[in-house]
């Protein structure tokens, strides 16, 4: 309770300026409900209450008593009274991830069941849930590279998209995986909240890894191969790849390690740098005050109220 008085404070104080015309409209309302008050004036006022036919009784409350209470909570509320501290939802936000995936016809190849295009998206949705609330975005990728979807936490958007890309939607056939990069790390730098960026590719061209170098991605790279380890191993163009990109290399598993590895990667991911004071803020309770403005505002349908004396 101590704590309570020591750290109550207005986080709006200016909103109580509120006050000024509702003291104004309660002293005019208050004076022209006094019927009596022109004729004290010219009448002696011992005289006057023997003059004066009907209810002499004041009422307790009024009706611009009521438009000054109520005016007075709205201007508190309005003014956002709070007195303990919550963490800003921003810090604690993971860095979001961009998924480029790669949809041609090499990942329908059947040795990693169903296809290996199949098994990357077991393992996004896989990933997804085991880092849940992570914002992810997609881009797919053949012989064009394509924005699917920005970075969001909604996870089921992300695996639909997924589930519905094929080599035979995409535009042109071929390997442009240095575009594909290119247009993720762009993405991220837009979002401005850091982030970092896993590839799931079965293989690479060659003349990828050149196209790699001659930009800077600025991000942390994840290269997730989705194809047996012999392939893999075997592939010179996606070693390059993982050279040019100074990537971390993921090999498909037939658990969850793969996956484990990956996410465990992605939250070492660096954010965007929060500002001093935005890792925790002021919990506004204002909004407590809200059922009382609302009852104060019944009162106003009740049958003669508003025109009462």
């Amino acid at each position: 309770m101590i704590a309570l008085f020591e750290n109550f404070h207005l986080l709006r104080p200016w909103a109580l300026l509120l006050l000024v015309p509702a003291i104004l409209l309660w002293w005019a309302s208050h004076r022209a409900s006094d019927a009596t008050r022109r004729w004290r004036q010219v009448i002696d006022p011992a005289l006057l209450k023997h003059l004066v036919v009907g209810d002499t009784a004041r009422r307790a409350l009024r009706p611009h008593h009521l438009l000054l209470a109520g005016i007075s909570v709205v201007a508190l509320a309005a003014a956002g009274p709070t007195w303990q501290r919550e963490p800003s939802p921003f810090a604690e936000q993971a860095a979001p991830a961009m998924i480029v995936l790669k949809v041609t016809p090499s990942m329908t190849t059947p040795d990693l069941a169903p296809t290996r295009l199949d098994r990357a998206r077991q393992k996004i949705a896989d990933l997804l849930k085991l880092r849940d609330g992570m914002p992810a975005g997609l881009v797919a990728y053949s012989g064009s590279a394509h924005l699917v979807l920005p970075p969001t936490p909604d996870r089921d958007v992300v695996i639909g998209m997924a589930a519905a890309l094929s080599p035979a939607i995409m535009p042109r056939e071929g390997d442009r995986l240095a575009d594909a990069v290119k247009l993720a790390a762009q993405v991220l730098r837009d979002g401005g909240q850091g982030g970092s960026i896993l590839v799931i590719a079965d293989n690479a061209a060659p003349g990828q890894a050149a196209a790699l170098k001659s930009f800077a991605v600025g991000a942390p790279m994840i290269l997730f191969a989705v194809a047996p380890p012999q392939f893999v191993a075997a592939d010179a163009g996606l070693a390059a790849a993982v050279s040019a990109l100074d990537a971390r290399e993921v090999v498909a598993t037939v658990d969850n390690q793969d996956v484990e590895a990956i996410a465990r990667r992605l939250a070492d991911a660096p954010g965007a740098p929060v500002a001093a004071g935005e890792t925790v803020r002021w919990q506004e309770a204002g909004w407590w005050l809200t059922p009382i403005i609302a009852l104060m505002a019944l009162l106003w349908f009740r049958r003669g109220w508003v025109i009462a004396s």
